[in-house]
């Protein structure tokens, strides 16, 4: 089991301030594709900065807590974004409001989860905690789904996500970006962020998108 990263205050900060559009732009211009599904959307909570914890979920009939994903929640560091793969199953629940409980006591950052989720109104009235989801749904993993690893390499909306990897959400969607390329891709995205502000001034001082567009050539 590998041990996920604790990035400096100072670069969770400086990737609050950046979109997930321009993070995503900047991994892109690495040659890398960071972004997930569109299905995995903000369900609770807001802006998410942090680094990943992973776990990794099968079929099962057995009647089992998911075990490996209690266990990450009560042993990551503080920040941590729990990253949960199942398979892209939609009709069940990996995260609830029991969970959420543990999360925020342990003040982790949030939870992407390439699944369902459940207790939304729970977690919004209770707690405010972010999760991305590919759906919601009532029903329990229980006697459907088992944790079988934690903290290694998953599949989570079309990306793998190794442990580290930076999260980053926003009402856009969810970005991963690997462990190494962190300090290039915010690099990468500030500039984009810059450049785009100078072209919106532009726009709006001469009344023309094309003019705005002209000294960049971004859109």
């Amino acid at each position: 089991m590998s041990t996920p990263a604790v990035y400096p205050a100072e670069t969770i900060e400086a990737f609050r301030g950046i979109t997930v559009a321009s993070v995503s732009d900047a991994l892109q211009e690495l040659g890398v594709h960071g972004y997930m599904s569109s299905q995995i959307r903000l369900r609770t909570g807001e802006k998410l900065v942090g680094p990943a914890v992973t776990v990794r979920e099968v079929p099962t009939s057995e009647r089992l807590p998911p075990q490996h994903a209690l266990d990450v929640i009560d042993s990551s560091a503080p920040g941590s974004v729990v990253v949960i793969d199942i398979g892209e199953e939609t009709e069940v629940a990996v995260w609830g409001g029991l969970m959420t409980a543990g999360a925020v006591a342990n003040e982790l950052a949030g939870a992407v989860l390439d699944g369902g989720m459940r207790d939304v109104e729970e977690i919004t009235r209770d707690f405010g905690f972010t999760v991305f989801a590919r759906s919601t749904s009532a029903a329990t993993t229980l006697g459907r789904f088992k944790t079988v690893a934690a903290n290694e390499p998953v599949r989570c909306g079309g990306v793998t996500v190794y442990p580290g990897d930076l999260i980053v959400g926003d009402g856009d969607g969810v970005v991963s970006v690997p462990q190494a390329l962190v300090p290039q891709v915010l690099e990468g995205a500030a500039s984009i962020e810059e450049r785009e502000r100078e072209q919106t001034r532009l726009i709006l001082e001469s009344g023309s998108l094309a003019a705005g567009l002209a000294k960049y050539n971004r859109i």
